[in-house]
């Protein structure tokens, strides 16, 4: 692909590959959504120096990389509660004392955004594994550079000599930067057995889980939990562990999410549920600021607004982790309704 034939069309036949890219670098759909868009920029004006001596796809991944550098350059990376060092479990009564930005926090991604469709299962897996919420949160441990090799090396499969010439600099430093990456993630002890596939077994596990915390049966709720599930809420830091402080939280703080609808859909290669909560509940300072109220424009009959997105992680046929995130922005992002109306049931 020489500049004089390289087209528009031509720069986003990667713009899937390279949102998960940044994504992975990043810890942010939006930010990710934004270096891509940048990115595209960049490579639009500067058509007209692009020689052909390295492939339009390395071209690109240069100056996303780039892109992603100048976004990392405050050194701030993005966590999820568990991750804060400075954050320990917390009971419930404690859990909603502190929040962050929610800047500060690791972001779930629109599987659809960066996973490129496939028939080899093999492939897909891969992929699901590979922009796990714990995955791309050991990612932000690591230092840029590192991260990038990482990625390159590890998730694309790139060549040692492909991520050289992108990063300018040679083979051996690559796989110095490999080598200490991996030490790095071994050292942070993360779960590293596979998600549950999306089977019929998830998919049964889904309607049950779906049916008890919308009739906000918590005996039944909790029976679908592994007994060492962890629960956590950005931006509050806190996060809960097992299946007793879970219900407790559900029973106690949490128990404004009585009367709740959900739709099912998926982040981060997993399932996830977004909640909408019964109006009157859902304007609600605590969460989501003072003066909050409902769309200008929601119809007379609407009854629910977003309220969080989870994400669940299932292993062995139960849910082991949960995280809920309250960022109603993330609804447009993942396509889902701005408001319900009332059920026809």
């Amino acid at each position: 692909m020489t500049a004089a034939v390289a087209t528009d069309a031509d720069l986003e036949e990667y713009r899937r590959e390279l949102t998960g890219y940044c994504y992975r670098m990043l810890g942010s759909a939006f930010d990710a959504e934004d270096a891509v868009q940048e990115t595209m920029v960049r490579a639009w004006k500067a058509l007209d120096r692009f020689e052909g001596r390295s492939s339009l796809r390395s071209w690109l991944y240069r100056i996303a990389t780039n892109v992603c550098m100048d976004t990392l350059g405050s050194g701030q990376r993005r966590a999820r509660p568990m991750d804060l060092s400075s954050t320990a479990w917390q009971p419930v009564a404690d859990s909603l004392s502190a929040r962050r930005a929610n800047e500060d926090w690791l972001e779930p991604m629109v599987d659809e955004r960066v996973l490129p469709p496939s028939a080899d299962p093999a492939e897909v897996a891969a992929g699901r594994e590979s922009i796990r919420l714990a995955f791309v949160s050991a990612l932000q441990h690591l230092p840029p550079r590192q991260r990038s090799v990482l990625i390159l090396r590890e998730v694309l499969r790139w060549q040692a000599k492909e991520v050289a010439e992108l990063l300018d600099t040679t083979v051996a430093s690559v796989n110095s930067a490999l080598q200490r990456a991996r030490a790095t993630l071994d050292g942070l002890g993360e779960e590293t057995s596979a998600s549950d596939p999306m089977d019929d077994d998830v998919k049964d596990l889904l309607d049950r889980y779906v049916a008890a915390f919308e009739a906000y049966d918590i005996d039944a709720f909790v029976q679908l939990l592994h007994e060492d599930a962890t629960q956590n809420m950005p931006p509050f830091e806190m996060w809960l562990a097992g299946r007793e402080d879970i219900a407790a939280w559900m029973l106690g703080p949490g128990c404004g999410c009585r009367g709740s609808r959900t739709i099912v859909t998926s982040a981060n290669g997993a399932p996830a549920i977004a909640q909408y909560r019964l109006v009157e509940s859902a304007i609600e300072p605590l969460v989501h600021g003072p003066g909050d109220a409902p769309p200008g424009d929601m119809p007379a009959d609407a009854t629910h607004l977003p309220w969080a997105l989870h994400v669940l992680d299932i292993r062995d046929g139960r849910v082991a982790g949960i995280t809920s995130f309250l960022d109603v922005t993330l609804f447009e992002l993942f396509g889902l309704p701005r408001w319900l109306p009332a059920s026809a049931d």
